[in-house]
């Protein structure tokens, strides 16, 4: 069994919360899907995947929702229709991370060109 270290703040590194966030929507795609529906709140995963535009399969989208849906950011709804409809919408709890996102967002944005120039100096 791991001992517990605590570092300066008191917090069990070996739990760390922050990297246990991280570790569930630090994927590709999450980030995305999360500031999409902030954005639209409600969605048809078909309506969703065009949203992102971009080369997503339905398998990692898929996954990617059940991820979400998992640590309660998400929110998966079944119509009983033919044929079937199910709506993706965002929680309380994850329109409450939309704000640190969009924050993370603007400061990578800010920061990217000497973010790229650093890589570039370091790879010579």
């Amino acid at each position: 069994m791991k001992e517990n270290i605590l570092n300066k703040n008191g917090w069990d590194i070996n739990n760390c919360p922050v990297r246990g966030v991280l570790q569930r929507f630090g994927d590709k795609w999450s980030i995305l899907v999360l500031l999409i529906l902030g954005e639209k709140e409600k969605l048809r995963f078909n309506e969703l995947n065009k949203e992102i535009g971009s080369d997503i399969s339905q398998k990692m989208l898929t996954v990617t929702l059940r991820t979400l849906e998992a640590d309660g950011l998400v929110k998966r709804t079944v119509y009983p229709e033919v044929p079937p409809r199910v709506e993706y919408e965002i929680t309380l709890l994850g329109k409450s991370l939309v704000p640190h996102i969009e924050s993370l967002t603007k400061w990578a944005v800010e920061n990217m060109a000497g973010i790229k120039k650093s890589r570039e100096q370091y790879s010579v």
